[in-house]
């Protein structure tokens, strides 16, 4: 196997450029991945916080319906 080929070196030096550029892209879609998982934790928290909300205002609301209702003898 001492004999280099010139062939056998430009398929090796393919394979490395190749490898190179699987790995970049393995990189970058790590990045997008930890980003899109920060930003679905940022909406799960801000749709936890409007569910609360809702549930608040809704309570409020029974409560201010109950206080508007007309007097029994209308």
């Amino acid at each position: 196997m001492t004999d280099h080929d010139p062939d056998q070196a430009a398929r090796l030096e393919t394979l490395e450029i190749r490898a190179a550029f699987q790995e970049d892209t393995l990189a970058t879609l790590n990045e997008a991945i930890i980003r899109q998982q920060e930003t679905i934790d940022t909406l799960r928290m801000e749709i936890d916080t409007m569910h609360e909300r809702l549930r608040a205002m809704t309570a409020n609301l029974s409560q201010v319906t109950d206080d508007d209702s007309p007097p029994p003898h209308y």
